[in-house]
């Protein structure tokens, strides 16, 4: 298996490092109506998910996270990984090209018992 180094980490607050991000920051928006207990950012090319993002804490249906990235990571292509807490299902998908992206809004469809995501 793979080893790599996990570059994401959630931004706590607006603090001038931001200055210094990574071109691979984005807005996670969680519409999906379950509260999120644990996020995965990877690049493509790996294959292990690292560490959670979130660390300890969850995204509750609703609300937004930052995730930073040092501004030394050049990958662009990552893969996104979402746990929900109510039944620890996940949901994933593949190639968002990060240097392109700035917000990633997700959804879950009860009818059809499928996540989706929209970027812009």
């Amino acid at each position: 298996m793979q080893h790599r180094r996990l570059a994401a980490a959630v931004a706590l607050c607006a603090l001038p490092i931001l200055a210094q991000a990574g071109a691979q920051d984005f807005t996670l928006i969680n519409k999906t109506g379950y509260e999120i207990g644990e996020v995965y950012v990877s690049p493509t090319k790996s294959d292990d998910w690292e560490d959670d993002v979130l660390g300890r804490d969850v995204l509750p249906d609703g609300d937004r996270v930052d995730i930073s990235f040092s501004r030394d990571t050049d990958a662009c292509v990552w893969d996104l990984k979402v746990v929900y807490t109510v039944d620890n299902t996940s949901a994933e998908w593949d190639r968002f090209n990060l240097c392109e992206v700035s917000k990633i809004k997700i959804f879950y469809n009860a009818k059809t018992d499928t996540t989706s995501a929209t970027y812009e």
